[in-house]
């Protein structure tokens, strides 16, 4: 089988101003996405994916690291990371899962940009133009909270009924202005709370 890819899409955002004020550091988030034929459309009930899985997996993974990292300038610039997958109205959320859900397609972009932490993720069903919504987290700090980030775009044609959207995205930076601190505070002032049930 022949991975049969219909397109290639690249969306740069870049945020100057948030909040009225402008930001002291550029936001720019990147989305690379691939429109391409589900490979178990009109063939019913697959019980086992993994062949296709193993076939499609890795070509989608390096495309797309390779789109990221040309845009963002090399992957020591990627800050945040995250994935997507929307399946067409013939597909399962199953088949969108089994192409981002697996290291032969996350490993690419992970070794890429030096990675720890797990690649948020978001899986849906929809039909064309539906929302690409790719979460974002800092690479190697899941609790830095200035990395939570979404990046959202559509595609006009896509997915059609017999296509799958697959996604990769990237933040250099974070939210210009974040001030609502880090998991890590939360932790502390909760387990402060908890030693001193009177402030509760």
């Amino acid at each position: 089988m022949t991975i049969a890819i219909r397109k290639t899409l690249l969306h740069v955002e870049t945020t100057l101003i948030e909040g009225g004020r402008t930001a002291p550091v550029p936001l720019k988030m990147i989305a690379a996405a691939a429109v391409l034929k589900n490979p178990w459309a009109g063939r019913g009930f697959v019980e086992d994916l993994k062949p296709e899985i193993a076939e499609v997996a890795p070509e989608l993974g390096a495309l797309l690291t390779g789109m990221i990292l040309e845009a963002a300038g090399g992957g020591d610039k990627v800050e945040g990371y995250g994935k997507a997958a929307i399946v067409g109205l013939d597909g399962e959320v199953e088949h969108a899962s089994a192409l981002i859900h697996t290291l032969r397609f996350g490993n690419h972009y992970r070794s890429a940009v030096g990675a720890k932490s797990y690649l948020a993720f978001c899986n849906t069903r929809g039909g064309a133009n539906a929302p690409v919504m790719i979460p974002l987290m800092d690479k190697n700090d899941e609790g830095r909270r200035s990395h939570y980030l979404t990046i959202h775009f559509a595609i006009p044609d896509a997915p059609a009924a017999d296509e799958i959207v697959v996604a990769l995205g990237a933040s250099i930076g974070g939210r210009p202005h974040h001030r609502i601190g880090d998991r890590y505070q939360d932790l502390k002032d909760l387990g402060n709370d908890l030693n001193n049930p009177a402030s509760v």
